[in-house]
């Protein structure tokens, strides 16, 4: 059985990554800090695995000893997924060497653990930011690299020190650029449980809750059909399942790097996600708008052909399936895992 570590594996994509993996046949080593997830996520996925259990251990990237320490005790990784990162656009406008700091020195550690350790197989947690504001869209994997805020540049960074050291070594490497990660398990039990939302549907879905008085729309006029921004939503599970694509596409060839978007091609407005929220939760759900964000673009799709064509993956879950899983757990869950 192959041993894949996950960082930031306790997290909302790592958390839904880790069942699609257990549930594969893979075994699962987490390294997470707990600095925004709970233990209980892994409870429930190795509930939801039937009783299969992940290795656990609570280690800081930052701490290169301690990740090496994890490394030398379990042995045997056959490949890494790397979700853990500080995410918030704008925070990370606020506070740019933070992230910088956390993202890219956590990240030069782990990469220099692994190589330390004869592991040379990593599927690398991207994101459509890369590309910042772009020249058209949908977007193809070849466009222009443009990020916009310091969260998108770190990205840009790590990806870079990927496809040097793939391009040297014999590292095998897997760039997946998402798009906008919604939804939640079917069974309503895991999902996205942010301490301060930094997304649109947890803020959707706490208004529709009764947790918060209204949504903020950051602006209302840009060159879109309706002057909200536009973003590719792609389920959690289908973002989850391309993970395990991608270890098996890597699996097949001895080196080198892939770059894949991860999204459906086809775009929603803000005002049009509301509008979903409310018609699948009967719940009424007050707007205001409020200026645009530094860093934040109007329209972002994606082009998943190459996807597609070369991990066999598709997106499979639909507008309604998003918005229903969401409001789920949600309601299963008022207070997330806490």
């Amino acid at each position: 059985m192959k041993k894949i570590l996950v960082t930031g594996g306790a997290g909302y994509i790592g958390s839904h990554t880790c069942l699609e993996l257990l549930n594969a046949n893979y075994e699962v080593v987490i390294v997470d800090d707990l600095s925004n997830s709970v233990t209980e996520s892994m409870s429930r996925v190795e509930k939801l695995a039937n009783g299969k259990k992940i290795s656990f251990h609570k280690v800081d990237l930052l701490d290169k000893q301690a990740l090496n320490d994890v490394f030398v005790k379990e042995g045997n990784v056959h490949a890494v997924i790397h979700f853990a990162a500080k995410k918030a656009v704008g925070e990370s406008v606020e506070k740019p060497l933070y992230y910088y700091s956390n993202n890219i020195t956590g990240s030069l550690n782990l990469f220099e653990v692994m190589k330390a350790n004869d592991v040379n197989k990593i599927v690398f947690s991207s994101s459509a930011t890369v590309y910042g504001d772009p020249e058209s869209v949908p977007i193809k994997e070849d466009a222009r690299i443009g990020a916009t805020n310091p969260y998108g540049h770190t990205k840009v960074m790590m990806e870079q020190i990927l496809m040097d050291t793939g391009k040297a070594t014999d590292w095998g490497v897997a760039l997946l650029r998402y798009f906008n990660p919604v939804g939640a398990h079917e069974s309503g039990t895991i999902g996205e449980d942010p301490e301060y939302p930094n997304n649109l549907l947890p803020f959707v879905s706490q208004v529709a809750a009764g947790i918060r008085e209204h949504v903020t729309i950051f602006g209302d006029d840009y060159d879109t059909p309706d002057g909200t921004g536009v973003r590719d939503y792609i389920h959690v599970v289908d973002l989850a399942k391309a993970h395990v694509k991608s270890i098996e596409k890597l699996d097949t060839q001895d080196k080198g790097t892939l770059i894949y978007n991860i999204g459906t091609g086809r775009g929603y407005s803000v005002k049009e996600m509301v509008e979903a929220f409310r018609s699948v939760s009967g719940q009424e759900i007050k707007v205001i708008v409020g200026p645009r964000r530094e860093g934040d673009i109007g329209e972002c799709t994606a082009d998943a052909t190459l996807a597609n064509n070369e991990l066999g993956w598709f997106a499979k879950h639909d507008l309604n399936d998003m918005i229903s899983s969401a409001w789920k757990w949600q309601s299963q869950n008022p207070n997330g895992y806490r």
